[in-house]
């Protein structure tokens, strides 16, 4: 089974290398789920950490989440848009786990005018994921996962939905506090388009690595993301954070996401600024059953974001 799964991961990025760019869909994917990953920069893949919510990221890393276990996220984004996600996780014999999510993304009411002006009235747009995923032991380092998404949106009357899936790797050395992950999310099409035009849902080939030091409460983590698109420079690709670990049940995180900036500098008057843009910290509280996370970031030149996560294990 290690095998399969490495050998589509590294088809996935082959194939990925040498797709045409196209305009994107359900760009909402991209956005942080764990409240835990967006205070390390928002593309981690690689803490193994019993976190529900990293189901999102990499489906391999629910092998780590305790049995029964409930999460529910919601974050700020801009005025008027809501957006929310929730995933149960459940053990599945020795080495099976599996879980179901959902994801949710609402715009808003908007104004609607015709080319002369006129009020059409308000309309709305929202979009909806709904997942399954699998994680398998594949050996006592190793695991391994799988995501089928089911993705509906409704933009002002128009209906689209899509069928992808997420892939996802883990190496996982607890003696020596080393975490290596790969994944592949995203893949897949639409099965009904907008407008009879098919475009491309935001694919995104990752790897990383976090390592926890042994003489030090530090966990520093790094990621290469869209590795699938190398449009910018290898720096842009990268995600980098660190954990410090306050006792056995309080952390502190920050990060840097080193695209972010460039995709959000706007002209201030004075040159370019891109408003702290990259940016993100976070805390946690990590009880055996319970536990609570926040994170503050930005991801739209318009508003900061703040990130709040539970979990509850029954």
């Amino acid at each position: 089974m290690k095998q399969v799964i490495l050998t589509l991961i590294s088809l996935c990025t082959a194939s990925a290398t040498v797709a045409q760019e196209s305009q994107e869909v359900y760009t909402f994917l991209r956005l942080p789920v764990s409240v835990h990953a967006a205070a390390l920069g928002g593309d981690n893949i690689s803490i193994s950490d019993d976190d529900a919510s990293l189901v999102f990221h990499n489906p391999a890393l629910i092998s780590n989440v305790s049995d029964r276990t409930l999460n529910l996220n919601y974050m700020t984004y801009m005025e008027g848009v809501k957006t929310a996600s929730a995933a149960f996780v459940k053990a599945w014999g020795e080495r099976a786990t599996w879980a179901v999510s959902a994801q949710y993304m609402d715009y808003g009411d908007m104004r609607q005018m015709d080319a002369s002006g006129t009020d059409l009235g308000d309309l709305s747009a929202k979009d909806i994921a709904l997942s399954a995923s699998l994680a398998y032991l594949l050996g006592d380092r190793w695991s391994g996962g799988v995501t089928l998404r089911y993705i509906t949106s409704d933009l002002a009357g128009y209906h689209s939905q899509a069928i992808a899936a997420d892939l996802g790797l883990n190496y996982y050395d607890e003696d020596h506090g080393i975490s290596l992950s790969a994944s592949a999310r995203n893949l897949g099409g639409q099965v009904q388009t907008y407008a009879d035009t098919h475009e491309d849902l935001p694919l995104d080939v990752a790897v990383g690595i976090s390592k926890r030091l042994s003489a030090a409460p530090l966990r520093f983590s790094a990621t290469l993301s869209r590795l699938n698109s190398w449009d910018v420079s290898l720096l842009k690709h990268l995600t980098i954070g660190v954990d410090v670990f306050l006792g056995d049940h309080v952390y502190v995180a920050a990060g840097y996401h080193f695209r972010r900036p460039s995709e959000m500098r706007l002209s201030d008057g004075d040159g370019e600024s891109s408003h702290g843009a990259g940016l993100s910290c976070g805390a946690g509280l990590q009880l055996e059953r319970f536990k609570f996370h926040v994170a503050y970031a930005r991801y739209h030149v318009s508003a900061s974001s703040l990130l709040l996560g539970a979990s509850y294990s029954f």
